[in-house]
């Protein structure tokens, strides 16, 4: 059971079992510091920032002669023959878009608490 006294401080705790309309009512009533929206968009921006360039990475670098002539590989044949298998350069530049989708899809559905 709630206690209906207010509550004192800034971190105010729900009980585990709240349902979500008490926790929208706690977001509304105790809105982000404008650090921690700052804090929130350039998590967001690194975020997206980071998933882009691995999935262009990730794209490009398996057809290139750097991804199976490198020293790691050399030293391990039977490894250099699966990394330098078309599937599996395959796989890897299909991470790269699906990288590049979660990235963009995060931006793309980026939301501020007021």
């Amino acid at each position: 059971m709630i206690d209906p006294k207010p509550l004192s401080g800034a971190s105010a705790k729900l009980p585990d079992d709240a349902p979500p309309q008490m926790e929208n009512q706690a977001a509304l009533a105790n809105p982000p510091s404008p650090v921690e929206m700052w804090m929130h968009r350039i998590s967001v921006f690194l975020f997206v920032l980071i998933s882009a360039v691995a999935g262009v990475l990730l794209i490009i670098l398996p057809w290139t002669p750097e991804w199976t002539d490198n020293y790691l590989l050399l030293s391990f044949p039977p490894l250099r023959d699966i990394v330098s298998n078309g599937f599996f350069r395959g796989i890897c530049s299909g991470l790269g878009l699906l990288d590049i989708w979660i990235g963009f899809w995060e931006a793309l559905h980026y939301h501020e608490q007021h």
